[in-house]
């Protein structure tokens, strides 16, 4: 039998992480979600930060890494400086600082572009999962597992719930890029 809320649930898992993936950007403000992204290669794995020392930020434009073992120190420098987020660690014993620069008018924009196109993926997760479950009901449909008035409603019902779903993921990009865009 056709189960929706599974769906229901794909979809929303897909738009979780783009929020999350949303909350990595830098907006000119300090954020320990920044670094969520950045993962370190320590103990024969790669981990993120905040499983090797405590984030924290204590200034509206800095962000705080107390380090657990001093010899990750280096590593976790060096996995900033490579990562795409144009930040500068300062080095002070186990403790790193981050200052987070002012957003330059080009990064604004770089930012705003990188935002569109995570949400195009995003969108085009959500079609896939669309399509996953049209074809479900398409598969029941010829097992004569369901009705052909079963399955169009189906069908309506899993397009209104992408539709919602794009208008959401519309409606973080609109809220992200304001952000951004605001100095």
């Amino acid at each position: 039998m056709f189960n929706q809320n599974n769906y229901k649930n794909k979809m929303s898992k897909t738009l979780d992480k783009f929020s999350k993936d949303l909350s990595t950007l830098s907006t000119g403000r300090a954020n320990s979600n920044m670094l969520d992204l950045i993962r370190v290669d320590v103990y024969g794995q790669k981990m993120p930060i905040n499983q090797i020392g405590t984030i924290t930020a204590p200034e509206p434009r800095v962000i705080n890494i107390q380090v657990w073992d001093l010899n990750n120190v280096n590593l976790i420098d060096a996995a900033i400086k490579k990562s795409d987020l144009g930040l500068n660690p300062q080095i002070d014993g186990q403790f790193i600082r981050l200052p987070i620069p002012d957003l330059s008018e080009e990064r604004r924009n770089e930012l705003a572009k990188m935002i569109k196109s995570m949400g195009e993926q995003c969108k085009i997760s959500i079609r896939n999962i669309r399509r996953e479950a049209n074809d479900e009901l398409k598969k029941l449909l010829k097992e004569k597992s369901i009705s052909e008035d079963i399955e169009k409603k189906e069908e309506k019902n899993i397009q209104s719930l992408t539709d919602e779903n794009i208008k959401k993921i519309d409606e973080k990009i609109l809220t992200k890029e304001k952000e951004i865009m605001t100095i």
